[in-house]
């Protein structure tokens, strides 16, 4: 029978040696005699004598569980201590209190991941521990550590304070693989620090409002995986502080500042809000938002929504800028998704190419990393989609691989489950679709692109009527980028029959794509405006000369017989061949 599984909140200590790999192919006796001294003489006795029993064996690593906080840290720097003059090996030690879960011979949880997070991240001879330990650990202990920035750890959600033995020793390592010149996927993320927003009304009151939503900002940005988002205890030391954004960006280590005020008048209430490069102290963006005040609780809410819609979108332009300007040695992962992202929106044959070539380099740096195994399947059913491929069969074979892989990995990203709803319907597989957006909605309910995606699919089931509200609320979040999304109101609208709205929406595309000039002038077509209608079927034409109805409507995913039709129908009253 098996036993249920037990969760309990414990501290954890992660430890493993340094280069074992490689030091067991160089000398393989030399090495396991080494680390059996280690073990028996170092490693044991000190767990032993601190409480401590170690539940998982990782070949070269340990996970040790403590009943109490501090023997765990006293027991991490005593290994390091003694360790130095045992012999050859080398430690890094990661140590991090939170819950475990213990199931079926196994052991996992938040407390493993962060500690192992840790572990990896120190240096030779170095133990880290997370800003939670370093508050609940006895006086002695604390005042030995050094550090406390906040770093982003893979997988995990929030950004963690790190704080380091010997306190002297300086900045931790990178992690493994990485190198001086490129930094790993985590950290070279857009970093954004989100200042508390001051109280400009003159009642000391509002200070709860202001707080409210710089916190609410801080937490909901956390959300978007492709930024790096420093924690509120880091950005509220800067409370009633008056400080350079300069002096600011090189404390906490980000690139990008948030800075806002809130102001009381009355029954309303101004707030503003500015984003600002670190470096510069530039100006990228800012917004003023006019609210009534009349539920505060709701208003706070509201306008914390608009804000975050809005900021990723204008984080990526300068990210973009500066990866144009990067040598392409010089890069990670991350801009390596970033720039395969850049070349697969330009939908062209060589662009698609240049993405999957970026992409696979990300996949190759960081096999586990999702969203890139996600974009490379997102690239490969455009390949299919636009028909770049010559050997169409073995595009499909890659594709299916891809998406199989892309779907496999253990994931808390919407923007994964974002992307694996677009290739499932693709592949008209349509409750799994339905599946991912949900997902994706319940981990961001504030990415625009995810709103946007709710409406596409209900257009898709049939339920146009519904996703129109759905796109609009998007465009109206992210004015910025409605441009991008028109086309999807436009199909909405279409399949609603409202179609000189629906033309109007087409029209607002900022970038027409294959087979978009051809749903605009069905819009117009239908809307007895021919000659315009006429007029975008040749342009249509001209970008994709053998286009037919028939192939281009069977590749929607229409749920309904009876939506398609009349797409072909539309289609057909402009001219555009069978």
């Amino acid at each position: 029978m098996i036993e249920p599984a037990r969760r309990r909140l414990t501290a954890i200590m992660a430890a493993d040696v340094v280069d074992y790999t490689r030091l067991m192919g160089e000398d393989e006796t030399e090495t396991l005699a080494a680390l059996q001294a280690l073990r028996r003489d170092v490693f044991d006795p000190g767990v032993s004598a601190n409480g401590g029993q170690i539940v998982k064996r990782l070949g070269d690593g340990w996970i040790v569980e403590f009943s109490n906080i501090s023997e765990a840290v006293r027991c991490a720097v005593a290994i390091q201590e003694q360790s130095r003059a045992a012999g050859p090996l080398r430690l890094r030690i990661g140590v991090h209190i939170g819950d475990v879960t213990f199931a079926e011979d196994d052991i996992y949880g938040d407390g493993i991941n962060i500690a192992c997070r840790l572990q990896a991240m120190a240096a030779p001879g170095q133990v880290l521990i997370s800003d939670v330990v370093h508050y609940v650990v006895d006086n002695r202990m604390h005042a030995l550590f050094g550090g406390g920035a906040s770093h982003a750890l893979k997988n995990v959600a929030r950004a963690v304070g790190v704080w380091h033995w010997p306190a002297s020793a300086g900045p931790t390592a990178p992690p493994p693989g990485s190198s001086n010149t490129a930094p790993t996927a985590d950290t070279d993320k857009p970093s954004i620090a989100v200042l508390p927003f001051a109280n400009m009304s003159g009642d000391a009151e509002q200070d709860f409002f202001a707080d409210g939503i710089t916190e609410d900002i801080i937490t909901e940005l956390s959300r978007f995986g492709d930024l790096f988002v420093i924690a509120r205890n880091s950005s509220f030391t800067y409370k009633g502080r008056s400080a350079k954004v300069q002096d600011i960006g090189r404390d906490l280590g980000v690139r990008y500042v948030v800075e806002g005020s809130v102001r009381r008048g009355g029954n309303r209430v101004r707030v503003t809000v500015q984003l600002v490069d670190a470096a510069s102290g530039a100006h990228i963006w800012a917004e003023r938002y006019d609210r009534e005040l009349v539920e505060i609780l709701d208003l706070q809410d509201e306008l914390t929504q608009a804000i975050v819609a809005v900021l990723p979108g204008r984080l990526r332009q300068p990210e973009e800028e500066r990866l144009k300007r990067k040598p392409p040695s010089d890069m990670a992962a991350f801009d390596y998704l970033l720039a395969g992202k850049i070349h697969h929106h330009r939908v062209t044959k060589e662009d698609n190419a240049r993405a999957l070539a970026l992409l696979d380099k990300a996949v190759a740096l960081d096999p586990a990393f999702e969203q890139a195994h996600a974009w490379r399947a997102c690239t490969l059913g455009q390949a299919l989609i636009c028909e770049f491929a010559d050997d169409v069969f073995a595009l499909q074979e890659e594709f299916t691989t891809a998406i199989t892989t892309a779907m496999s990995l253990d994931r808390g990203d919407a923007e994964c489950y974002r992307l694996l709803c677009e290739m499932c319907l693709f592949v008209q597989q349509f409750e799994a679709a339905k599946r991912h957006a949900e997902q994706a909605l319940r981990l961001n309910p504030n990415d625009p692109r995810i709103l946007a995606q709710q409406g596409e699919i209900l257009t898709w089931s049939g339920h146009a009527a519904e996703g129109i509200a759905w796109i609009e609320k998007a465009m109206r979040l992210d004015p910025f980028n409605a441009g991008e999304r028109a086309h999807l109101l436009g199909r909405a609208l279409y399949a609603c029959g409202r179609y000189d709205e629906a033309a109007d929406a087409f029209r607002q595309r900022t970038k027409p794509r294959r087979g978009l000039r051809a749903e605009f002038a069905a819009s117009l077509a239908q809307a007895g405006r021919l000659a315009e209608a006429r007029e975008q079927a040749v342009a249509e034409v001209g970008h994709w000369p053998d286009f037919s109805i028939g192939r281009y409507v069977a590749r929607l995913p229409f749920c309904e017989p009876r939506d398609r039709d009349h797409l072909a129908q539309g289609l057909r009253k402009a001219g555009l061949p069978e």
